[in-house]
């Protein structure tokens, strides 16, 4: 995706000194201050929370059989971050995860890899190393993950230190903080700056970013659309719902809500944003739910792992046993799948 690298005027800096990024057209005024900032984003269609409940509703209903649903699983199984965030996680728990990755059924070689291992940043080289040559991306979590409160400085640390390892993706926190208490522009600034700080050694391109906004601790859906428009304009490649660390997480309502916005987004720049649900994420019937969604609320631009993805560890192995089902007519125990 396009980078943004436009200056506002030679008096727009950050707090590092650095020239801020112009947002793309039509907003490339709206970080000129604090209040302009605040009135576009207030100034966003509020979001009735009813209606995206019902709507959800309606869409959580539709019903998939036989080749749809056979095509939906191995979609759903390509969109899959497989993810181990654990304080115990070890270099061999991630290798088995990396196997995992790259052949979920081992009988059956027909199965899609999934898209991306992703695990805390000092683990990325591990990652890397084991997924050398399968395409698989590695995505690691940085940013003072999960709580995100460290300075700025640290935060730039962790991610250069986990793209320096091997992440060609990134997993950010934004400053819940600093957002609910109105100072978007700092929130602005700081993605920015870590987008920055995901060039690659040697000027070999960026690593993608993803920017976590912890929907659940945003509390309205009208900050969910405030949050996402921010990270967009801030050059986030992907909008990703919630670290998983806390609940409530990735709901139907919130997806929705983020979906409607890459979609405008994408109206009116002409830029596509990717999204990510994350956390509480379990079985088949889940993931078809936000396969629907997709289709009828953005359309199939957005049904590929490019630009949708799957924050979740167990999510995978219900997805085998449905395939499972779906090739063999029987469902098989929960010992054909390994146990992350």
């Amino acid at each position: 995706m396009p980078g943004m690298t436009h200056v506002l005027d030679p008096d727009a800096l950050s707090r590092e000194g650095r020239p801020l990024p112009e947002p793309l057209e039509p907003f490339s005024d709206v970080t000129r201050s604090d209040a302009a900032f605040r009135a576009f984003l207030h100034g966003l269609p509020g979001v009735d929370q009813v209606g995206a409940e019902a709507r959800t509703n309606v869409l959580g209903t539709r019903s998939i059989k036989t080749t749809a649903k056979a095509w939906a699983i191995d979609t759903a199984i390509s969109m899959v971050d497989l993810t181990t965030l654990e304080g115990s996680d070890t270099p061999g728990k991630v290798r088995s995860l990396a196997a995992k990755a790259r052949r979920p059924d081992p009988e059956d070689l027909t199965c899609p890899s999934v898209a991306a291992v992703c695990v805390y940043g000092d683990l990325a080289g591990v990652a890397k190393e084991a997924l050398a040559g399968t395409g698989i991306h590695t995505a690691a979590v940085a940013t003072a993950f999960p709580s995100g409160r460290a300075s700025r400085a640290v935060k730039l640390a962790d991610v250069r230190d986990a793209v320096a390892g091997g992440a060609d993706e990134i997993d950010m926190v934004i400053d819940r903080g600093a957002f609910l208490a109105g100072r978007y522009l700092d929130v602005f600034e700081e993605i920015v700056a870590v987008k920055e700080a995901c060039r690659r050694p040697g000027g070999q391109g960026r690593a993608h970013l993803k920017v976590i906004l912890e929907t659940g601790e945003l509390v309205t859906l009208d900050n969910v659309r405030r949050a996402s428009w921010l990270a967009m304009l801030a050059g986030g490649n992907f909008i990703k719902t919630s670290t998983g660390k806390i609940s409530p997480a990735a709901t139907l309502p919130v997806c929705l809500v983020m979906l409607k916005a890459v979609r405008d987004f994408r109206t009116a720049t002409g830029h596509q944003v990717g999204v990510k649900p994350a956390g509480g994420i379990r079985t088949t019937k889940d993931a078809v739910k936000h396969l629907v969604m997709i289709n009828e609320t953005v359309g199939a631009d957005w049904l590929s792992p490019d630009w949708f993805r799957f924050g979740a560890s167990s999510l995978l192995n219900d997805l085998l046993l449905q395939r499972q089902k779906l090739r063999t007519g029987h469902y098989s125990g929960p010992d054909h799948v390994s146990v992350d």
